[in-house]
Order: structure tokens, then C-alpha cells, then sequence
């Protein structure tokens, strides 16, 4: 209505939303459907896994639903038994083994993230395919995408996290089934992007060491200075803006004591780290000059 009739007409109206049902409301009506007397009054068996299939298939529609139900009712043989192999040939649609809280759910999951950091792309595609087809939530693939972008690919391609963010976006905007191609888009990108482990390894290093205790106080030349009494006590006195040098970068302390020193992120020779990497050593070495001077300091 909101394409088809006029904004003022539309006001006047009350509009009703119809939204796709749970997998428990179709798995409901297909059972009254089995037993009731307005449907096949129980005179056929329906086994537990073809009702799971029909409710897949069904995809919130109830309507799709009801229809493959009598289409498989119509299809049975002589023990008036409806098993997977009767709905797959009534509606032509394969029945993929995959539960979706259970054994199946877990097994493709894992597949399907072993494959992308493998890099073999057609493999991950598979198990994107049958993970759609199953019916599983969109919004878990895709939050398994964006973790997999910092995780496994991180500034390797730091662009493969804009892809699988803008992936999920469009899962919430646009739904499926269209959002399927947002997300091959965004398999393809993290399975063929080099691939790095470090900025994991740097952030679970950094809590493993404040877990036991390295923290320190802040340097008193980085704590804020824009509260009364601060400037007294020597916060930000010795302060060095770093814009204010060409470089862009200053000889300056930053850490706590118990931790100067310490490399938590180590970029690999994998995309775009291998032109990190040798930068952060520059880096570090203007950055720890300051040390140095301290500890000759501390030496005299």
C-alpha cells in the first residue's frame, strides 16, 4: 500500500502486517492438518523427519506448507506412511540432513568456517548453500562472517570486515532470500583474502596479561589534565603532540611500565601486513626511543 495508494488515503486506512510463521507454528499446523477431520483425518502417518522437511520447505508460508503436505498425502504407498523419500518426490525439493539445534547444525557451522580459512572458496560455498537451504538463520551466518573478518583475516584485508559488516546489514534490511547473494559476496571476499591470525593473538595476549595483575598506573604524561589540581600533580606536563612533528610520530611513553615493551600485535607477511609490518617497526623504534632515554637515565 504504501507504493500502490496515495499517503492520504493510506492515513485513513488500518494496515495489517503479515509476517512469515515460526518453524513451531508450521510444525503445528501440519500435525492438526494429519489429525484433523477437515484435513486427513489421521488416516496417513507422518514420520518425524519428513515433518521437519515440510516445515523447511514451507518456509513460513503455511499455505506451501499445506500444499506439500497433500501433495505427499496424495503420493503415499499402501502403509499410508509419509517419509522423506515420499515429500522429496511429491514437491521435488531433496531433503538436506541438517538440524539445526543439533549434531548437523554444529558440523556444517564448523565446515563452513574451516573451509574459509582454508581459502577454498567453492567448499565454503557449499556449506553456505546448504546452511540456506536448511533454513538456518541468516543473522548466524552473518555474525560468523563478521567474527571471521577480524579473526581470521584481519589487517591482512581489513576491507573483509566492511564486506561481512555490510553483509549482515543487508540480511537485516533486505531478508532473505535475496540477502543469500550479500552473503556470497561476503564468503567470497573472506575465502580468497590473505589470511591473518593477529589481531587475535594481540588482543588475547593483552587480556591474558591483565588478567594476571600487569596493569600499572597510567603514565603521568598521558593522564587527563583539564580537571582543577591536575596540571599540580603533573599530569600531561610533559605531554608530546605528535601532529606537531613531521612525522607524525614521537619518541614517548605510552604504557604501563610492566607491560613497555611488550609487542602484543605481530603482523604477518600475508596481504596488506607485509607493508605493516616493516612501518611498525619504524614505528616502534621512534616510539621507544623515550625508553631508551629512561633507562640511561635510570642507569646514571
Amino acid at each position: 500500500p504504501y507504493f500502490s495508494v496515495v499517503a492520504p488515503l493510506v492515513s485513513r486506512c488500518v494496515l495489517l502486517t503479515l509476517r512469515e510463521l515460526d518453524a513451531t507454528d508450521i510444525g503445528e499446523l501440519v500435525e492438526r492438518a494429519v489429525a484433523d477431520e477437515r484435513g486427513l483425518n489421521g488416516e496417513v502417518t507422518l514420520e518425524p523427519e519428513a515433518r521437519d522437511h515440510l516445515v523447511r520447505t514451507a518456509a513460513g508460508d503455511a499455505r506451501k506448507a499445506l500444499t506439500a503436505l497433500e501433495a505427499a498425502a496424495l503420493s503415499v504407498g499402501e502403509d499410508d506412511v509419509i517419509t522423506v523419500a515420499v515429500v522429496e518426490a511429491a514437491i521435488d525439493t531433496a531433503a538436506v540432513r541438517y538440524d539445526r539445534d543439533g549434531d548437523g547444525h554444529y558440523d556444517v557451522a564448523s565446515a563452513f568456517i574451516k573451509s574459509l580459512r582454508g581459502s577454498d572458496v567453492d567448499a565454503a560455498m557449499h556449506y553456505l548453500a546448504r546452511m540456506v537451504v536448511a533454513g538456518e538463520d541468516p543473522r548466524f551466518i552473518a555474525r560468523r562472517l563478521v567474527i571471521f573478518a577480524s579473526e581470521d583475516v584481519g589487517m591482512a584485508d581489513p576491507t573483509a570486515l566492511q564486506t561481512a559488516t555490510a553483509a549482515a546489514t543487508a540480511v537485516e534490511r533486505i531478508g532473505m532470500p535475496e540477502a543469500r547473494i550479500n552473503l556470497a559476496q561476503a564468503v567470497a571476499h573472506l575465502a580468497t583474502a590473505p589470511k591473518s591470525n593477529a589481531v587475535i593473538t594481540a588482543i588475547d595476549e593483552a587480556i591474558a596479561d591483565v588478567r594476571q595483575g600487569k596493569i600499572g598506573p597510567v603514565p603521568p604524561d598521558l593522564r587527563d589534565a583539564h580537571y582543577g589540581g591536575a596540571k599540580q600533580l603533573g599530569h600531561g606536563a610533559a605531554y608530546v603532540y605528535p601532529h606537531g612533528d613531521p612525522r607524525g610520530v614521537v619518541p614517548q611513553r605510552y604504557a604501563p611500565d610492566v607491560v613497555a615493551g611488550r609487542d602484543y600485535y605481530r603482523p604477518t607477511r600475508h596481504g596488506l601486513e607485509a607493508e605493516i609490518g616493516p612501518r611498525l617497526e619504524k614505528l616502534r623504534r621512534i616510539v621507544r626511543k623515550a625508553d631508551e632515554g629512561r633507562s640511561a637515565a635510570d642507569g646514571d
